[in-house]
């Protein structure tokens, strides 16, 4: 049995797919996916497709024991409460461990134990709690989503310029759609002891003048980079509705990549999916398709 937290999130309905995928493939059946949820109420779609659904609130741990019962591999989409990241995947950790589950994969980020970014702090602190936990882990160090990108690019073209204060810094990013197959991937694959880990990035790393470049070549129009402070981008950030603590967090990131923070060259990435990760050319095009 394959528990994925998060699964009604962004990345984890991808998964969720991923692994539907293989039991096309006869490789597992859709009665050994389990999608964990908070509310299984709103996930009736899951049900229909012969997936189980279980309550998994991290701010309920009575809920976790049993929504883990019978579960070989749990898949731990890390919180999206920035802040409270660590305590809740506590919570999860020791309920895996009481569970008797033999495998918890966990998605962190890119270069976790280096990062510049402060994204990393949490997630430097879950991976301590996964290795002192005494299960078998996986640790997949996702790098960024192009679609932290691409998903801004109305703003562009309606003012001709891509904001961003990540300087000339390389960002090796794939699409939430990679990460998942990986995700699918490593779950699945033959069990093995003791802790391993993966850096996941895109296939070729591109600055955001050539993020620019390549949104002006397919649109004909002309979009250039402006590079701001961190302070400004921020701000920026915030006036376009974000939230200011949001805003400082990508803010953060983008200096964390001029840095280098979102550079990999491993390809572990294409080599754990069996193919090249998606190029900008086709996210590009896919995101100005609306």
């Amino acid at each position: 049995m394959i528990l994925v937290t998060g699964a009604s999130g962004q990345l984890g309905q991808l998964v969720i797919e991923q692994l539907l995928t293989l039991a096309s493939t006869k490789q597992i059946s859709a009665e050994q996916i389990i999608a964990g949820v908070r509310d299984p109420a709103k996930a009736e779609h899951f049900k229909q497709r012969g997936i189980q659904v279980r309550k998994v609130d991290y701010e309920q741990p009575e809920t976790l024991v049993s929504a883990f019962a019978g579960v070989e591999r749990l898949l731990l989409i890390s919180s999206s409460a920035v802040g409270q990241r660590v305590a809740q995947h506590q919570k999860v950790i020791d309920a895996a461990a009481a569970s008797g589950v033999k495998l918890l994969a966990y998605t962190s980020l890119l270069h976790a134990d280096t990062s510049p970014l402060a994204l990393a702090e949490e997630h430097r602190a879950t991976e301590a709690l996964l290795l002192a936990s005494g299960l078998n882990t996986l640790i997949l160090r996702n790098g960024w989503y192009t679609e932290n990108y691409t998903g801004g690019l109305a703003a562009a073209l309606a003012h001709g310029k891509l904001l961003g204060c990540a300087g000339d810094g390389r960002i090796a990013f794939a699409t939430r759609a990679d990460y998942a197959a990986a995700a699918a991937s490593a779950i699945t694959a033959d069990l093995q002891p003791g802790n391993r880990v993966y850096e996941l990035a895109g296939d070729t790393a591109y600055t955001l003048t050539d993020l620019a470049a390549e949104v002006s070549r397919q649109t004909g129009q002309t979009i250039s980079y402006l590079n701001l402070s961190e302070a400004d981008y921020c701000d920026a950030l915030v006036q376009v509705g974000l939230p200011q603590p949001f805003a400082a967090l990508l803010a953060d990131s983008d200096t964390g990549a001029s840095k280098g923070g979102l550079y990999d060259a491993s390809h572990q990435l294409s080599q754990l999916i069996g193919r090249p990760t998606t190029s900008l050319e086709t996210s590009v095009a896919e995101a100005l398709k609306g």
